[in-house]
């Protein structure tokens, strides 16, 4: 019986280890570098002001489809924008809500419901192709959801079937000249 405290406190040890590996199949915090930039890209939309509320048309709960958006101040030495969309409230970290990149440089806007003219779209957090609109638990307070504008003086070397945000990240690490960001609410 002299070692039942040293067998409970292994056992301890090594589920709390293995708890800690696993997540569940979600994602994860990240740990990529983040894309650092001196100048900001303006991002905005006509559906929704900073901090304000996602209209349910742009979530699961109406026709999920992306909203408008428009952005000023790139650099004219951009040869690519990228935008990433993530719920910073996820349970188990950021999960992603549309990944997209080699948006033509030019780009000053997109149309509510349309992916960007030519431009590569990777894997969101549901596992499709494309735009996935908020969609947080149900009881859950507000998730805000951070629509990042990406001006690259190179365009990433991604494959849509494996791009990650994280990866999108890493490609852009170095070669980031301005970035803005847009943040909105949704809760259900």
């Amino acid at each position: 019986m002299r070692n039942r405290p040293v067998i409970v406190g292994v056992l301890a040890a090594v589920l709390g280890g293995a708890a800690a590996c696993g997540n569940g199949g979600a994602a994860a915090r990240s740990t990529s570098p983040t894309p650092s930039s001196g100048q900001r890209i303006a991002v905005t939309s006509s559906a929704f002001a900073e901090g304000g509320t996602i209209p349910r048309r742009h979530t699961c709960d109406g026709a999920d489809v992306s909203p408008p958006l428009a952005f000023s101040g790139v650099p004219a030495g951009a040869t690519s924008l990228a935008l990433l969309v993530e719920d910073t409230d996820a349970p188990q970290g950021p999960f992603t809500h549309w990944l997209v990149w080699d948006i033509a440089p030019r780009t000053t806007a997109l149309a509510a419901g349309h992916a960007p003219e030519g431009a590569a779209q990777g894997r969101n957090g549901f596992r499709r192709p494309g735009y996935g609109g908020p969609c947080p638990p149900r009881g859950d307070r507000p998730h805000h959801y951070v629509f990042t504008v990406y001006a690259a003086d190179r365009r990433p070397d991604l494959t849509p079937a494996t791009a990650t945000a994280d990866g999108l990240r890493r490609a852009l690490a170095g070669h980031t000249l301005a970035s803005g960001t847009l943040t909105g609410r949704y809760g259900r």
